[in-house]
């Protein structure tokens, strides 16, 4: 559930308006009241703080660099500096950091103190207008895929002025965070934010073209996307969370049997919140209003423990960095409730996972969405050019787009019936998918209505029904205005399903503006753009029209009817992770300006690393609770069915039925210790040394040992007394809130 996209509700500028923090009763630190009036954007440097505090003409020049992305005036610098500093103070702050977003997928910061002891009873400011530019971090101790290496340390952050600085406060601690781009000392970026904003360009570059045939650019200076990023996740009590090693070391349960009930009933889904959630979804919202991020929504999700959180839409950097302060909000106020915050894609087997669904859009400065399809679509033609463009990417670009959700956490979700599969398809609905099939006839000349559905009684209203339904199992749906990506995962930085987005379409509409440049000429005649337009779009769609589907993306015939296409499945992280290799993909980042060969090199040889590193962290962890705890648990209870045998023969009785109970608990606790040993055996063995064969040889090897462990371990916990049992069970994980 998601809010939508308007050209009002698109905010060109980076800053939006926050809430107050709740008070506590400072003993379990759950919400006594929420404030009744909210204190909206109190600690954020937003656009009415710049203009009270900065010079006209200061404030003037920064606003155009914000809402136009034109380069910033180095002149400014200190004068902003002063006031931002002299405003954090004000507001309780002794530290500033450049708040950046490395290839670990997190968030870095390192503090710095804003002014010290001058030695004579004064102050020594420490914050200049080159320190508000740019920073300069280690670079050699995050993840460079071999750009950096260990004794090449140096690295920069320069600061990103169309994402406020904000205010971190944890205790009684407050630190000015300044949002920056990541670089090495040889200008290859080390981050997230660097190829999404390069990327915003890149497609920029080509929609200007397209509003320039179409005579649509006036006022217009550059083209950006838009994102709102639903949130999922799940709450545990924190007493049960920490009694689960795997939960606490890997985000996820590696054993679990499925309580009998669990979302079954479908009584979990936009039920009732249990009080002591919303008291922590209150302090969450509080929290976020306060730095700025205008979340909307919350409700219980599909599985039992599971939530979501939904923020308006915002240019698609700020809606990155608000995803990121989102997650570290939850994960933080959590504990304040007595609850533990899990992101992971899949933490419990046999219910619901989590995923972000990503609503993408494209939006002129001007405020104007341009997948907006507005009345009378058939008449709005650009909008058919963006929108065949986007068809065309995603069916050109399918296996990249798979590739940019890949991750370990993602596998377990990708394909299940909660998350659409692998493939890659779009889904238009109704209304769009017959304006499809009449461009693809040469002509369009209606749009379907959607009418008003009558509810049968007087004292209800008609409803406006749209021209065409959602649907929940496609991984690239039309949602009225926006594409909603419903493949990326609960964990995710947005930022790199984005930037993969914004490059697959910039190169989409430069393939459909240059054709269309080349066919009508220098004179723009508008019969001749017009009967441009419906040959380059009637041929798109001919071309493309494959990756339409409409359907139940989880039905078996789905994925028949896909392979007939020829649309690439690629099932598993490790396949997805061989695209970024291919060379046309290299070339595709090279010519867009994104990402050198080297850069995307690097991602790709990060990807694999993590990939292996997260999988073998989990190995280990199953092993150890295995051995140390699993399996203890179920000798313990073999020796008492031992007992009971023995003793049951000593009095002169058959035991038929404890010695069968016995031997098949002997089975099952022989089959847990010989899976332990395959996995054992496998743990660091490797045949492979290059990162992509490693990921492959895990996917393709640990994990289905893994898998069969972790059955046999489930088995064991169906048979194994709850007394005896060493962790805590799904009942108490998804049901004690």
């Amino acid at each position: 559930m998601s809010a939508t996209l308007t050209p009002s509700s698109v905010r060109p500028s980076a800053f939006v308006p926050s809430v107050v923090d709740p008070t506590t009763n400072g003993t379990n630190g759950r919400l006594s009241q929420p404030s009744p009036i909210p204190d909206f954007g109190a600690d954020v440097f937003s656009d009415a703080v710049m203009r009270q505090l900065l010079p006209k003409q200061v404030y003037r020049s920064l606003r155009e660099t914000i809402r136009r992305g034109k380069a910033l005036d180095p002149a400014i610098a200190d004068v902003v500096a002063s006031a931002m500093k002299r405003w954090a103070g004000d507001h309780g702050a002794t530290h500033y950091c450049h708040w950046f977003q490395p290839l670990t997928g997190l968030t870095a910061e390192k503090h710095d103190a804003l002014s010290l002891p001058d030695g004579d009873g004064g102050e020594l400011s420490t914050f200049s207008g080159g320190d508000l530019i740019a920073g300069e971090p280690d670079a050699s101790s995050f993840p460079s895929g071999g750009l950096r290496a260990t004794f090449e340390a140096r690295g920069y952050t320069a600061w990103d002025p169309t994402s406020p600085a904000f205010l971190d406060r944890s205790g009684d601690s407050v630190t000015l965070c300044i949002p920056t781009c990541f670089v090495s000392w040889t200008g290859e970026a080390l981050d997230k934010k660097t190829p999404l904003m390069r990327s915003v360009d890149a497609l920029s570059t080509q929609a200007m073209r397209i509003l320039r045939l179409f005579g649509t650019d006036a006022g217009v200076t550059r083209v950006m996307t838009t994102l709102g990023a639903e949130q999922e996740y799940f709450l545990v009590d924190d007493a049960h969370y920490h009694a689960r090693p795997d939960l606490t070391m890997c985000n996820r349960t590696l054993f679990g049997r499925p309580a009998a009930k669990d979302q079954q009933l479908a009584d979990h889904y936009f039920g009732p919140i249990p009080e002591r959630v919303r008291s922590f979804m209150a302090e969450v919202e509080a929290t976020l209003y306060r730095l700025g991020v205008p979340v909307k929504t919350r409700h219980n999700e599909v599985a039992p423990g599971q939530y979501e959180i939904a923020p308006v839409f915002e240019a698609v950097n700020v809606a990155c960095d608000h995803q990121m302060l989102i997650m570290q909000t939850l994960a933080r106020v959590a504990p304040r409730h007595g609850l533990r915050a899990l992101l992971h894609e899949k933490p419990f087997k046999g219910v619901n996972g989590s995923g972000k669904h990503n609503n993408w859009s494209m939006c002129t400065d001007t405020g104007v969405n341009l997948l907006d399809p507005r009345d009378d679509t058939h008449t709005n033609t650009e909008f058919l050019v963006f929108l065949c463009a986007v068809i065309a990417g995603v069916d050109k670009r399918a296996a990249l787009l798979r590739a940019s959700v890949a991750s370990s956490g993602n596998d377990h979700r990708l394909g299940a019936h909660e998350a659409p599969p692998a493939i890659m398809s779009i889904f238009l609905g109704a209304m769009l998918s017959d304006l499809v099939a009449q461009l693809e006839n040469g002509q369009t000349n209606r749009t379907l209505a959607g009418g008003e559905l009558d509810l049968g009684m007087d004292i209800l209203p008609k409803l406006p029904r749209h021209a065409g339904d959602r649907n929940r199992t496609s991984p690239f749906a039309f949602t009225g205005n926006k594409f909603e990506f419903r493949a990326a995962g609960s964990s995710v930085n947005c930022a790199w399903p984005n930037t993969i987005i914004n490059t697959i379409i910039a190169e989409s509409l430069d393939e459909i503006a240059t054709r269309l440049e080349k066919e009508v000429g220098s004179d723009r005649n508008p019969q001749r753009l017009r009967a441009a337009v419906e040959r380059v779009l009637q041929e798109t769609i001919k071309a493309h029209k494959r990756v339409i589907f409409d359907g139940d993306n989880y039905s078996e015939q789905w994925h028949q009817e896909a392979e007939r296409r020829g649309l690439p499945n690629l099932r598993n992280s490790a396949a997805a992770f061989g695209v970024l290799e291919q060379p046309e993909i290299v070339s595709l980042f090279e010519k867009y300006g994104v990402l050198s060969p080297a850069e995307l090199a690097a991602r790709a040889a990060i990807f694999n690393e993590k990939y292996a590193v997260e999988v073998g962290i989990e190995a280990e962890m199953m092993l150890h609770m295995a051995r140390t705890m699993i399996a203890p648990a179920a000798a313990a209870h073999l020796g008492e069915l031992a007992s009971v045998v023995a003793s049951t023969k000593a009095a002169g009785l058959a035991g038929g039925r404890a010695e069968k109970q016995m031997r098949e608990y002997d089975a099952l606790y022989t089959a847990f210790c010989d899976s332990t040993d395959s996995v054992a055996a496998l743990v660091g063995k490797s045949p492979e040394a290059a990162p992509q064969k490693v990921s492959e040889w895990i996917a393709g090897m640990l994990r289905p040992a893994m898998a069969a462990m972790r059955a046999a371990g489930d088995e064991l916990e169906a048979r194994t007394p709850t007394t005896l049992w060493p962790v805590a069970s799904y009942r108490e994980l998804l049901f004690v809130k």
